[in-house]
């Protein structure tokens, strides 16, 4: 076996140092009523060193289950060598989400989770669309979770930067028909793990619109990341998706 078949093996990526690796779905904490890992800030980093991910975008699940204060000041408080702390909002309640937008902004961090699933909150919620309008007029990246074929809606037309993290392959084709239209729209790869997936985003709307994603550590990391490195896109586009497109999103917005 080759020593790049084993790097391949460990779920690392051939070719790219760690430190120009970056994920942008991690999190910390745990879900309070699923089976899975503690979640502490130890721990994940220890699972992004040991697939080579040198940093990306955090956030706090305390943030985005129960207080959005204690959350933030948490993820800030990390110190996590090449993470980025990201902020959430409570949708549950639109004027508070308001003012945190704005204090967000004023303080010149234009980077957001929206935990849209986890606080119950429909594509049509006046909070959402409220939300996602001032994200546009200030700049923000937002993350967001959810079914790409529903929570497109709030987004379009008011040019808004926004990824989806939960693009599922099956649904691909519908993310590509509004990508099109909406050069805003990025999706992460931790669900694009049909064969030909990546590749056939990289064709219609650019590599540039694919994000590395693994949801450390709730879920393994090296699954979208052999996806990667096995993919058919070529070394430059492999760089795009791996950190290079994070790091163009993220100038002037942290």
């Amino acid at each position: 076996m080759t020593r790049e078949n084993t790097t391949e093996r460990e779920g690392r990526l051939p070719g790219i140092p760690p430190a120009q690796v970056l994920d942008v779905d991690v999190l910390i904490g745990r879900y309070p009523d699923r089976p899975g890992p503690p979640g502490d800030p130890a721990s994940v980093r220890a699972v992004l060193d040991e697939h080579g991910i040198g940093g990306g975008l955090v956030c706090s699940l305390r943030g985005a289950l129960f207080d959005v204060d204690a959350g933030d000041a948490e993820t800030l408080a990390l110190g996590l060598p090449g993470m980025h702390a990201v902020s959430t909002v409570d949708l549950r309640d639109g004027l508070r989400a308001e003012r945190t937008l704005d204090r967000l902004a004023e303080h010149g961090r234009r980077v957001i989770r929206l935990f849209c699933e986890e606080q119950h909150i429909e594509p049509d919620f006046p909070a959402l669309w409220r939300v996602t309008r001032l994200a546009a007029e200030h700049d923000f990246l937002v993350l967001l979770g959810g079914d790409v074929r529903r929570m497109w809606r709030p987004f379009a037309g008011i040019g808004a930067c926004v990824v989806f993290l939960d693009t599922h392959f099956y649904h691909l084709g519908d993310f590509l028909l509004l990508a099109r239209d909406e050069p805003g729209f990025h999706t992460s790869t931790r669900l694009l793990n049909s064969p030909d997936g990546l590749e056939l985003v990289a064709a219609e709307v650019g590599a540039e619109r694919l994000l590395l994603g693994t949801r450390s550590p709730l879920y393994e990391p090296a699954v979208p990341l052999l996806r990667l490195s096995a993919s058919g896109l070529d070394d430059a586009q492999r760089s795009l998706v791996a950190g290079a497109n994070l790091r163009r999103l993220l100038e002037g917005r942290t």
